[in-house]
Formats: C-alpha cells, sequence, structure tokens
C-alpha cells in the first residue's frame, strides 16, 4: 500500500464517523490526522471515495462551508440533496449555519 493509499485508507475512517445530518471539512480532517497542510488530499481522497456507499463524502465541505465537491457528484446537486434530505441547510452551495451543523474531529474523536 502507498503512502498516499494509507492516508486515504485514513481519511475513510474519520469521514465514516461523521454524524447523520452534520459536516465536517478538508483541513479540519487532515488536521485531525495530524496533516493539517494536507486538505487538498483529503479532498482527493473523498473525491476518490465515491464507488465507496459507506463514505459519506457529501458530509465533507470547505473551511468556510461551500460545497466545493458537488461536481465530483453525479447529478447536478446530488451533494446538496444528500445533505437537505438530513436536514442540513444549503443555499447556493454554502451550509447554512455552518457553525452549528459543523463536527470537528478534534473535539468530537479521541486523538490518534
Amino acid at each position: 500500500m502507498s503512502k498516499s493509499e494509507n492516508f486515504f485508507e485514513k481519511v475513510y475512517e474519520v469521514a465514516k464517523l461523521i454524524p447523520y445530518g452534520r459536516v465536517t471539512s478538508y483541513g479540519a480532517i487532515a488536521k485531525y490526522l495530524g496533516a493539517a497542510r494536507s486538505a487538498r488530499m483529503v479532498g482527493w481522497a473523498m473525491n476518490a471515495s465515491h464507488s465507496m456507499e459507506e463514505v459519506p463524502a457529501h458530509r465533507v465541505v470547505n473551511r468556510k462551508g461551500l460545497l466545493t465537491g458537488k461536481h465530483h457528484f453525479d447529478g447536478t446537486n446530488l451533494m446538496q440533496q444528500l445533505l437537505e434530505s438530513e436536514g442540513v441547510k444549503v443555499s447556493d452551495y454554502q451550509i447554512q449555519d455552518f457553525e452549528h451543523v459543523f463536527w470537528d474531529p478534534f473535539k468530537e474523536l479521541p486523538i490518534k
């Protein structure tokens, strides 16, 4: 397993723990994994996860709550529809009340 494949697996482990109706950011996952400057790599992992139903990639957004990964989902608004079906409010591709629905793995999970 290459270094990036191993990192991707760690990203998926964290993403699977994001609670229903909550979101986190690429950077928050990277920080939790001890790779704070690797938010873009977390994004690549999320993009590569679309064939894995158990990875809720729709719950990972950018640090401002924007659905920057939306173009990697099938259909025009699938990412938004998935979030809204969980009760997350989205307007103009932006999570509303972001601070309230934000899930920080650094605060919620034991330190690795």
